[in-house]
């Protein structure tokens, strides 16, 4: 019942699924309250409802482009995500991202805790800190039992929150909405940005996860369907549940989520509050799983790194146990607006994370194509290297780039300031990281790397042929 395997190569004869197994994974992946308080931005920053929601549509769409690309690497490589950054970063420069990624877990995990609490509190009456407790346990029983089990729960759930969310949608129009959504007044730029970039780094932060729940299906089943299925669920989930959060914040303004998104139910008819609070609350638990099961690969990944590991079951459950603790601490030490500090962390992540997506897609879409060796992605002293300065210095470029266009709670750059406030830094940071990549692998010997790579993989699949 328990997954086996954690961060090792999934062997071809243990491949399974379909292509569409991917819809619901990310669909529910962005159905839940996190997602929605991303929508809460814009009305909290004074943006009408017609800007806000186009804001949050475009900001999801871009946002999810990037991060759907990466579901093909994992039928290809049969890897999880984060190990796949050895190729451009080198086996040990690839904690930079390692750690970024970890952090992203942790930190969405802390904020789901938060969320989690209260929710269940207004629910139930159950105090802050039991409700963590019971809400933990909950995620960590279906990261333990791992992938097969994650999907299950995300097509089950998917069908449930659909009819809740359509139900909500269809009460919104009775709630005056409709007049406020076709107004075209009240458009700020800077409010507008903050709101398209919110939703867009929010679904961008993503990519760290993509392939972890693509690489058992089979090698076979087309990119094309990979990207599709991944975009469509990522973004049907994420535009229409940040969209809630708007309407949310529209007829409960000043409230927090949970008690906002109750009183908004209620509107629609009495107890269904309660109803869609339940079904996010739900959705939560599900992404929350999948951050602890990310985490682990992520912790286990780094551990590797510096001692061989024996990758098992057992080593997979006390990493999520390490992760879990984490969580909590930083959990019980939190306070604050909660809005207010999520986007805060949307911003620094999507600085964080704008140059490895785009380094990691050039490589493997352009410059290497996807022929890896994944044995040698597991070797220190492979044909990666322990550090590559190919990744590392476009990753290096790419950041400095964005810095002048940082504009959070924390930090304005002058580039910022002179705009008003407006925060560029994503569109500034991908093009110049893709680039400098490619420059810099201009005196790389691709047609060497491609030869090297399938000779190491030579019987990969026990076999005397390479895959």
């Amino acid at each position: 019942m328990i997954e086996q395997r954690s961060i090792e190569y999934v062997p071809l004869r243990e491949r399974h699924g379909q292509p569409w197994h991917l819809w619901p994974i990310w669909f529910m992946g962005d159905a839940n309250l996190a997602t929605l308080a991303t929508g809460l931005i814009g009305v909290k920053y004074g943006l009408s409802l017609a800007w806000s929601a186009t804001a949050i549509v475009l900001g999801t769409a871009f946002g999810t482009f990037f991060m759907a690309f990466h579901a093909t690497q994992g039928p290809q490589l049969g890897l999880p995500q984060m190990i796949q950054s050895r190729p451009q970063f080198g086996y040990r420069g690839a904690m930079l991202v390692w750690v970024v990624a970890l952090a992203t877990y942790i930190g969405f995990n802390a904020f789901n805790l938060l969320l989690a609490g209260d929710t269940l509190h207004l629910l139930t009456g159950i105090a802050a800190r039991p409700g963590y407790v019971l809400f933990m346990v909950a995620a960590l029983a279906i990261a333990v039992v791992g992938h097969d089990w994650i999907h299950l729960a995300q097509r089950v759930l998917a069908a449930v929150l659909i009819v809740a969310l359509l139900v909500f949608s269809a009460g919104a129009f009775r709630l005056h909405l409709a007049p406020a959504l076709l107004a075209t007044h009240g458009f700020a730029l800077h409010p507008f940005l903050a709101q398209f970039f919110a939703v867009a780094s929010y679904q961008l932060t993503w990519a760290i996860y993509v392939s972890d729940y693509s690489r058992y299906l089979p090698r076979d089943v087309g990119a094309r369907s990979c990207f599709w299925w991944t975009y469509g669920g990522a973004l049907f989930g994420g535009a229409w549940m940040a969209l809630v959060g708007m309407a949310v914040a529209a007829v409960a303004p000043g409230l927090d989520v949970a008690p906002s998104v109750r009183l908004a139910g209620d509107q629609v008819f009495p107890g269904f509050g309660a109803i869609l609070l339940t079904g996010c609350l739900l959705g939560l638990v599900t992404i929350t799983s999948l951050n602890f099961y990310g985490a682990s690969l992520t912790l286990l990944a780094m551990a590797d790194s510096f001692t061989k590991i024996r990758l098992s079951a057992a080593a997979r459950v006390a990493s999520l146990i390490a992760v879990a603790l984490a969580v909590m601490a930083i959990t019980l030490a939190s306070s604050g607006d909660f809005v207010t500090g999520f986007a805060d962390l949307l911003s620094v992540l999507l600085y964080l994370f704008t140059p490895w997506t785009a380094i990691n897609l050039v490589d493997f879409y352009v410059v290497r194509r996807g022929h890896y060796s994944v044995r040698e992605i597991f070797r220190a002293n492979g044909m990666y290297g322990q550090w590559n300065w190919r990744g590392l210095t476009a990753y290096a470029a790419g950041f400095a780039a964005m810095v002048p266009f940082f504009n959070t709670g924390l930090y304005e750059g002058a580039a910022a300031r002179a705009l008003g406030g407006v925060d560029l830094a994503m569109v500034v940071g991908l093009p110049v990281s893709a680039l400098v990549y490619l420059f810099a692998c201009r005196s790389m010997d691709v047609e060497r790397d491609r030869l090297r790579a399938t000779a190491a993989d030579a019987g990969l699949e026990g076999v005397a042929s390479p895959p």
